[in-house]
């Protein structure tokens, strides 16, 4: 695996004191709660933090605060929930906190260059991926998705274009044949802390060596749409169980079963593994089913499907939902 450190000599700066620095934090889920609480727990100052607006949430619909705005109050500091940053009102006042340095993770607004400009250090930002191989919101999902094998963070200068900004720091971490986005999520926000901490270290002891992204590399990670989570079978069964890890647990991979007796449900599907079975059948037909399995065809190979959910029911394991729905399961069924 390479050097976690190779970029920047972070690693000796972890030996020397360095100054406290006055850091306005920008973030709004739990990944960047976590990058939060790290800060607050450190020896520098987090003296304003910027989070997205209250939204609703759950079934009433009430408004609920991000995580890390929870996190900021609990820890006495100063919130802003600006709509924009792009106005001259709220440029002076995120002027006037007089920051060393910004600290970005997961916010959601775009940072306009005076925004950019203002702190002494300029902003920093935590991302989800080994810059450039994946820009943009859904770098973590779309790693998985293509069959990656390593990802990691990058913590980075920020400019004004989409996570293209100078590199300082590169953790590594490997993506298994197990990981789902919210498990390869987890491991990058236990990784992040740490990575963010020493490249702060670093920059109060002006050792930073940032180094330019090469653009030929880049991939736009687009957001996560519903509309992709629908299952194609006629895609290949490698490329399906990459994309169920991939939309675990959102959007969800789905696809409708037809039962023998010509009704239909549609079935969110967590978890698949990939299936031994030869077959020549149309892609989403259910080629073998005993008591424990349920084996689908694909456009090349077969995915036997390991969690599932039917709407109104919690998910269950494969056994349980064959189970629950008998003989109106059997090879005549099809997935479309």
């Amino acid at each position: 695996m390479p050097d976690s450190t190779a970029l920047n000599p972070v690693a000796s700066a972890l030996d020397t004191d360095a100054p406290a620095l006055n850091i306005v934090f920008a973030g709004t889920p739990d990944f960047a709660a976590a990058h939060l609480s790290a800060l607050i727990n450190s020896h520098h100052n987090v003296i304003g933090v910027y989070t997205q607006p209250d939204r609703p949430s759950g079934r009433g619909k009430k408004l609920t605060p991000s995580a890390v705005k929870q996190v900021a109050l609990a820890a006495g500091i100063n919130v802003y929930q600006p709509k924009s940053l792009k106005g001259e009102a709220e440029q002076a006042e995120f002027a006037a906190l007089n920051a060393d340095i910004m600290v970005v993770v997961a916010y959601g607004l775009i940072l306009p260059k005076a925004i950019l400009d203002t702190p002494k250090h300029g902003c920093l930002n935590v991302h989800g991926s080994i810059l450039p191989r994946w820009r943009g919101a859904a770098p973590i999902q779309r790693a998985i998705e293509a069959g990656d094998t390593q990802t990691g963070i990058t913590i980075m200068q920020m400019d004004v274009g989409l996570d293209t900004g100078d590199m300082l720091s590169k953790t590594y971490c490997d993506i298994t044949l197990e990981d789902t986005a919210q498990t390869l999520h987890d491991k990058l926000q236990s990784l992040g802390p740490g990575a963010l901490l020493e490249t702060l270290k670093a920059c109060a002891l002006q050792q930073l060596a940032p180094v330019k992204q090469n653009d030929a590399e880049a991939n736009y990670a687009a957001k996560l749409l519903k509309s992709e989570a629908a299952i194609d079978w006629t895609q290949s069964a490698m490329v399906i169980e990459r994309t169920v890890r991939a939309f675990n647990p959102f959007p969800v991979c789905n696809s409708t079963l037809t039962y023998t007796d010509g009704s239909a449900v549609k079935v969110k599907i967590y978890r698949v593994h990939l299936a031994d079975n030869t077959h020549n059948q149309p892609a989403g037909s259910i080629i073998y089913i005993d008591k424990k399995t349920l084996v689908v065809a694909c456009g090349a190979g077969a995915v036997a499907l390991n969690s599932v959910q039917v709407p109104g029911k919690k998910p269950v394991d494969i056994g349980a939902f064959i189970n629950g729905f008998g003989t109106l399961l059997d090879t005549s069924c099809q997935f479309s």
